[in-house]
């Protein structure tokens, strides 16, 4: 009998420890440790409330990620319908460009119609971006301070004196 446990005891030591329930249990344990002294962590020295949200009044300074910047800035000049219709109606064209320009050249810089549409797009896109870059801030531009109004049309900033 005595042959067989240490022939058990031998085998194990040899094979190690099974990972589970031996290892798991105690990554389990540990796991279980730091998430309560994170939430005793959490409890004792919580971050003080700020004031409630207001769901009707947006925050100054709020911009879109850098990819829907230009037609967020588009929207500020046209009414909000027209601007959407006709950001519709230039995805469409931009869609459709293949199917309108039947020219018989492969080469695209021999395709005249394909090649203006997309230029006038990218710089509009590109001149749209950087008016909704420069909207509603103040830069400093040699030396002088500058604030953007809601379009991107520069104003000089003058500070009140006190």
């Amino acid at each position: 009998m005595e042959k067989e446990i240490e022939k058990r005891v031998t085998e194990e030591i040899e094979e190690g420890k099974p990972f589970f329930p031996n290892h798991l249990l105690k990554e389990v344990i540990v796991a279980y440790l730091l998430f309560g002294i994170l939430l005793t962590l959490a409890v004792f020295f919580s971050f003080p409330m700020e004031e409630k949200a207001n769901p009707f009044q947006t925050p100054e300074g709020i911009k879109p990620e850098w990819y829907f910047l230009a037609g967020y800035q588009l929207l500020k000049y046209v009414p909000k319908i027209i601007g959407i219709l006709g950001i519709g109606l230039a995805l469409a064209i931009l869609f459709l460009v293949p199917f309108i320009d039947k020219s018989p050249e492969r080469e695209p810089s021999k395709r005249k119609l394909a090649r203006s549409i997309g230029i006038v797009v990218i710089i509009l896109a590109l001149l749209f971006s950087f008016l909704g870059y420069m909207s509603e801030s103040t830069k400093t531009i040699f030396g002088k301070k500058y604030h953007f109004d809601l379009k991107g049309v520069p104003h000089k900033f003058e500070e009140i004196k006190k």
